[in-house]
């Protein structure tokens, strides 16, 4: 199931609003015009902001997310024909050949249990092509991130056209490695509305990633440093053969 932040209409609205700076993308674009990569697969597309960036630069774009309220937000936007979407997981998907597939932001971190996490890197190894990769961030479990994920530290009000002022915060619930939960809250001044989202991250290992990458049937090209938080992330680059 999908987080309320993503599946709950009213605040997929918002989602894009209250994160507006996706310079985090701008390695996932290098990257897809380094693989000279035609036709990407977009794991957890969200509201389809990567999946757009790519098709204005003539890529042919699958977006695939069990979020049915993002899938629709990003059905919306300017140039959505461009981009084939499918509300649903990379476990379940059609007869395709890509040249690269990717998750990006906290998308592969989602994927919690072992079991769905096997399938969902076999599912991508299936829709690709020989020879095309696999691209995933997951955060360094060492640098232990969630220690600032407070109010104090996260706290703002967003004015949102059309909306209004949405004041925003994340609180961590549980800390049970490699299990980490956090609750954002969003209150709508408009008419006073709280709602909540729960989160759960799964925090791997380096080599508990590159294990199953190989058990899986990748070969593991390379391990990057995130650009934009560096020292904090691992950019697994997973071809197969």
């Amino acid at each position: 199931m999908a987080d309320e932040c993503f599946g709950h209409p009213r605040l997929a609205a918002i989602y894009d609003p209250l994160d507006p700076d996706r310079s985090d993308l701008d390695a996932y674009v290098r990257m897809t015009e380094d693989f000279g990569a035609r036709r990407v697969l977009d794991i957890g597309c969200g509201t389809g902001v990567f999946a757009l960036l790519l098709a204005e630069r003539e890529i042919e774009v699958i977006g695939v997310d069990p979020a049915r309220a993002s899938i629709d937000v990003a059905r919306a936007k300017p140039g959505s024909e461009r981009v084939r979407w499918i509300c649903g997981d990379a476990m379940t998907l059609p007869m395709m050949q890509v040249d690269l597939a990717t998750m990006t932001a906290n998308a592969a971190q989602q994927i919690i249990d072992p079991q769905p996490w096997r399938e969902t890197l076999r599912g991508a190894y299936e829709a690709l092509r020989p020879g095309g990769r696999l691209v995933f961030e997951t955060r360094d479990p060492a640098r232990r991130a969630w220690e600032e994920w407070n109010r104090e530290a996260s706290y703002r009000v967003t004015e949102i056209t059309d909306v209004g002022a949405v004041e925003s915060w994340v609180q961590v619930i549980e800390v049970s490695e490699p299990l980490v939960t956090f609750r954002w809250t969003y209150v709508f001044a408009a008419d006073g509305q709280v709602l909540t989202s729960d989160s759960t991250l799964r925090f791997r290992e380096r080599q508990e990633v590159e294990t199953e990458l190989i058990a899986q049937g990748y070969e593991v090209e390379g391990i990057r440093d995130a650009p934009d938080r560096p020292g904090k992330e691992f950019v697994f680059v997973a071809r197969r053969p």
